[in-house]
């Protein structure tokens, strides 16, 4: 029952489906090690969008299954991309920074990382000759964030990001034993693993040096652009 409620509140975290019912309260770290399976879950659901849109010219499969992710999630990671987009190029300090990043509204800077990022992924998956290699990078850009909440401080002592922070040793262990075994056992695979562990820490290392660390959104930046740089390596 415990894992299960771990596992519930994990969903309502990274997406939006419906999860049921938890019988006690779960601090958000300890379901770090199931993110990767929720991962997974939503990997599969694009996976069977552009599976079923097979037939369709590839770029519409690809915008069907970048959608059904979108409605899935909540579009949470693409927001978390937007902020760091307009925090990191439109803030002078590290306290505006954060100000912008906590901010609604849609910059410049925000809009064109978003569209890029969509228009990749729209690219990569329509190019996909199998379609199940999404569940393995669904589940691995997601399985490396518990390991830079606890190696990364926290830029804010609030929010998600910080929610999430007591990730403890051994979640963070099995999220990535998780999420990375499903990515290497594809054709492919550790390269694609490299890239996106390439990605997610210089994500990490670029909000230390703008924000002082890692928040929220700086995790929805790094599982988008990871994924979208493991994609890039399988595609090839």
């Amino acid at each position: 029952m415990r894992r299960l409620d771990e596992l519930r509140v994990a969903g309502m975290l990274l997406t939006r489906l419906p999860m049921g019912r938890v019988a006690r309260v779960v601090p958000m770290g300890e379901t770090a090690w199931a993110w990767p399976l929720i991962g997974a879950l939503v990997g599969a659901i694009i996976a069977a969008v552009a599976w079923g849109a097979g037939d369709l010219p590839p770029l519409v499969t690809g915008v069907l299954a970048v959608a059904a992710g979108l409605l899935v999630t909540g579009a949470m990671h693409e927001d978390g991309l937007a902020d760091c987009a307009d925090g990191f190029g439109g803030g002078r300090d590290r306290a505006r920074k954060l100000e912008i990043m906590r901010d609604s509204r849609l910059g410049s800077y925000g809009a064109a990382a978003l569209c890029l990022a969509l228009l990749a992924k729209v690219a990569l998956i329509g190019a996909l000759d199998d379609t199940l290699v999404l569940i393995a990078t669904g589940a691995a850009s997601r399985a490396l964030l518990p390991a830079l909440q606890q190696l990364m401080p926290q830029a804010r002592a609030e929010g998600l990001g910080a929610g999430a922070a007591a990730v403890g040793q051994g979640g963070a262990a099995v999220a990535a034993g998780l999420g990375c075994g499903a990515l290497v056992i594809c054709p492919g695979g550790l390269a694609a693993l490299l890239a996106l562990a390439i990605a997610q820490a210089g994500v990490a290392l670029i909000a230390r040096r703008q924000i002082g660390g890692v928040t929220g959104d700086v995790l929805g930046a790094a599982q988008l652009l990871g994924e979208i740089a493991a994609l890039i390596i399988i595609s090839r």
